[in-house]
């Protein structure tokens, strides 16, 4: 994609923001995170699963996320906020795969598992991308509703899983998503449809009613 591709899908006020990162200026790499706050906090919870959101707090890992981008202005390179947000959830599955890695390698606190206390769900930002994974144009949805989400979320398969958050966390097109995959265009429409529908199984199975 081109400097002029990247420009004709934003604002000229998001261009001027992108352009000032991608010249090394911390502040507008700071504005780009915080417009970007909310994904990134659900991409993070989501992705960790229940066993490590049992052993790390998803705050401190989307804070060591935010300081890792910011210490690294230098390597941001100018594809849009398409590119930016690749950039900075790329960021955060590395460390989360590196606390995976850590908490795995060793088997560390295996007995004393218990939930741990984190804010980031309660966010109105992450309760509302919660609610549109579920329906784009679904209003924020409440704490026990978020919580049953994340329940049925984590039912999912890996494959469902990826799916999901590439789509309607990242915000990946189809034709991005096929090519993330690996796949046509047509399977990613495919898969995405056949995951949002295990979802809403599972998120009928988690309700209190049943």
């Amino acid at each position: 994609m081109t400097l002029e591709d990247s420009r004709s899908a934003n604002s000229p006020e998001l261009d001027a923001l992108i352009e000032s990162a991608f010249a090394g200026d911390a502040s507008a790499v700071h504005a780009l995170i915080e417009r970007n706050l909310p994904g990134l906090r659900a991409y993070v919870r989501l992705r960790c699963g229940p066993a490590m959101r049992l052993k790390e707090s998803t705050s401190d890992i989307v804070q060591s996320t935010c300081r890792d981008v910011l210490e690294n202005v230098e390597r941001f390179r100018y594809r849009g906020e398409a590119g930016f947000r690749a950039w900075l959830f790329a960021t955060a599955m590395r460390k989360i795969a590196d606390r995976a890695e850590y908490w795995g390698a060793a088997k560390r606190a295996a007995g004393r598992e218990v939930p741990m206390h984190d804010e980031e769900r309660s966010t109105r930002g992450v309760r509302q991308l919660y609610a549109s994974i579920c329906s784009p144009s679904q209003e924020a949805m409440g704490n026990e509703a978020a919580e049953r989400l994340e329940a049925a979320f984590d039912r999912l398969s890996d494959d469902e899983r990826e799916v999901i958050v590439l789509a309607r966390v990242v915000g990946l097109t189809h034709t991005e998503l096929a090519e993330q995959l690996g796949i046509s265009v047509a399977a990613s429409r495919t898969r995405l449809f056949r995951a949002l529908a295990s979802l809403s199984q599972a998120l009928g199975e988690a309700s209190p009613s049943s």
